[in-house]
């Protein structure tokens, strides 16, 4: 847009040619066409005079900009400059901070590796003084009564978290048991071996109308650790003699008259009420509860357990129901939609009872399965590396990917544990660290009260003995706390 002062130069020259031209013609006498000629050049050369003079201010200008462009793109070059020797150090710096925490990582490593190493040879050094021990032992008992011996009342209610992290010390040789409990043992054995199927199903109805059904917990330890992290809540029932029969013994006559259902319904309200009780000393401790396969494709006793674990559905991250291999292998439409019902309100699940490493961790992540628990024996059983997909060294790390925790069960001797690992098993479960041990039943008094029978007597002494009816209970010689004192007053 052409400025306002060049509009008025350009009228002045006109002006100022025009009076000259009519000055010439007025005074001088000349003609018009000459006066016009003449104020015609005088405008020509006024206008050239302008135009120069312009394009030298304006060259003057132009030049001043550059030379200030310049300063700027030289102030412009030293910042960036210094921004890039400040950036190098910066660079340095982090280079030789990396290069220091790797080196103390390194020898961090370094440190837990030889940790690891003699954790390793203790743990060997144990199983060979174990081994030597049981050389000299005297012979076991027969082989009915250790199978119980879990049960046997000196062992109950032992603290669950005495010595979590120093390992176990050596073995002593095993001490006779008093006649008395071997007496009630052996009676045990051969009451429960001795029935037929019909008498150990009115047994089974009596239990269940008499709410004698009790729960025993087997700690889970992390390894090499051997600290509690889990229970496992194993189902024992009590005959009219207070005789305790195992899950073996009545389950499949349980599945096969339709009471499974009744018992798996008070098996989740006990362990809830477990559940509820540990948690209030330690809130990471888990409860795996075991699930048959007919409650899940019961509808109906479906419905019911799913109303409960609904009304207790801020439990569910501690809470773990457990399912056989076969039940997972053999799951219908119905199954499989109840059991996404669980996932959906949050429930963990866990494989037991597993017989082939025959494993789709893929799969079984995406139903909700966290846990999987295998024998021992089956993972250090050198035949399954031919028979599998995987080799069981690589069992553990295959199923970390899909966020699945292995778990080896039935330990029972120390050369078992250094095998294990090496295979990078973090979780164990087992006689060599504790048997199932039983809980006081609902609604007795941790210090006394009304005579109990046997079989609440044997619980309640934490194996010092049992006591007289309608004496008072002796008090305990050295205090408990943690998970072992809740345990006594549940």
């Amino acid at each position: 847009m052409i400025r306002i002062s060049t509009i008025f130069i350009a009228i002045c020259m006109v002006l100022v040619a025009a009076s000259l031209g009519l000055v010439l013609y007025a005074v001088a006498g000349i003609s018009g066409t000459e006066s016009a000629i003449v104020a015609l050049t005088a405008l020509t050369f006024l206008i050239l005079y302008n135009a120069v003079s312009m394009r030298l201010r304006d060259r003057s200008d132009v030049g001043g900009q550059i030379a200030d462009l310049s300063r700027g793109t030289a102030d412009l070059a030293r910042q960036v400059a210094e921004f890039g020797r400040r950036l190098a150090a910066i660079e340095g710096r982090i280079a030789s901070s990396n290069s220091t925490n790797s080196d103390r990582v390194q020898s961090v490593v370094g440190e837990i590796n030889e940790l690891g190493g003699l954790v390793r040879q203790l743990a060997a050094t144990v199983s060979t003084h174990e081994d030597l021990l049981a050389g000299h032992a005297p012979a076991p008992a027969p082989a009915p009564v250790a199978r119980l011996e879990p049960e046997a009342p000196i062992d109950l209610i032992a603290p669950f978290e005495e010595r979590p992290v120093a390992p176990p010390p050596l073995p002593l040789p095993p001490r006779p048991t008093p006649p008395a409990v071997q007496t009630q043992t052996a009676n045990a054995v051969q009451t429960v071996n001795g029935r037929n199927p019909t008498q150990m199903l009115a047994t089974l109805r009596n239990a269940i109308d008499e709410n004698r059904i009790d729960i025993f917990l087997q700690p889970m330890v992390t390894l090499p650790q051997r600290k509690v992290r889990f229970y496992e809540a194993v189902t024992r029932l009590r005959d009219e003699r207070d005789q305790l029969i195992a899950a073996e013994e009545f389950i499949s006559i349980a599945e096969a008259s339709g009471l499974i259902g009744r018992i798996d319904n008070m098996v989740l309200l006990r362990c809830v009420q477990v559940l509820r009780r540990l948690m209030v000393r330690n809130k990471d401790v888990g409860v795996f509860c075991n699930v048959a396969a007919a409650t899940l494709g019961n509808s109906t006793i479906f419905a019911q357990c799913l109303d409960f674990l609904e009304a207790n559905r801020a439990l569910a991250p501690s809470l773990v129901l457990e399912f056989k291999q076969s039940t997972f292998r053999g799951l219908g439409p119905a199954e499989t939609e109840n059991l996404a019902a669980l996932a959906q309100r949050g429930f963990r699940f866990s494989i037991d009872h597993v017989t082939d490493l025959r494993i789709e961790p893929r799969e079984l992540a995406d139903r909700g399965v966290r846990f999987i628990k295998v024998p021992a024996s089956l993972l250090l059983d050198p035949r399954q590396a031919s028979t599998s997909d995987i080799h069981p060294s690589d069992l553990s790390d295959l199923l970390g990917r899909f966020g699945i925790d292995l778990i080896a069960e039935r330990i029972e001797g120390e050369r078992a544990v250094v095998d294990l690992l090496d295979y990078d098993v973090r979780f164990g479960q087992g006689f060599l660290f504790a048997p199932p041990r039983p809980l006081r039943p609902e609604g007795a008094s941790a210090t006394g009260g009304a005579a109990p029978n046997p079989a609440q007597d044997i619980q309640g002494t934490n194996g010092s003995g049992t006591s007289s009816p309608g004496a008072a209970p002796a008090a305990p010689s050295s205090r408990i706390t943690g998970n072992a004192a809740l345990a006594r007053r549940i």
